[in-house]
């Protein structure tokens, strides 16, 4: 009889019962919903930092040429 439980407690500590694995599913849901929007704003933040400086990239370039050449390039 004794060996019988023990066999028994052997089964059904072998895997992971449904209520385990629904809870592990709802904390990676909840982790994803707050990491994705910040990663999103993130995003949009390096993007616009890299537009502003590519700008002020155009407008030394563009004073560099109006100091050698004395007008604006037109294109």
């Amino acid at each position: 009889m004794i060996t019988l439980l023990k066999q028994m407690k052997k089964r059904r500590q072998m895997g992971f019962t449904l209520v385990e694995l629904m809870i592990v599913i709802a904390i990676i849901g909840i982790l994803a919903a707050v990491a994705i929007p910040q990663f999103t704003r993130y995003r949009s933040r390096a993007f616009n930092t890299q537009a502003l400086g590519d700008v002020r990239q155009v407008k030394n370039e563009a004073q560099a040429y109006n100091g050698e050449w004395d007008h604006f390039p037109t294109n």
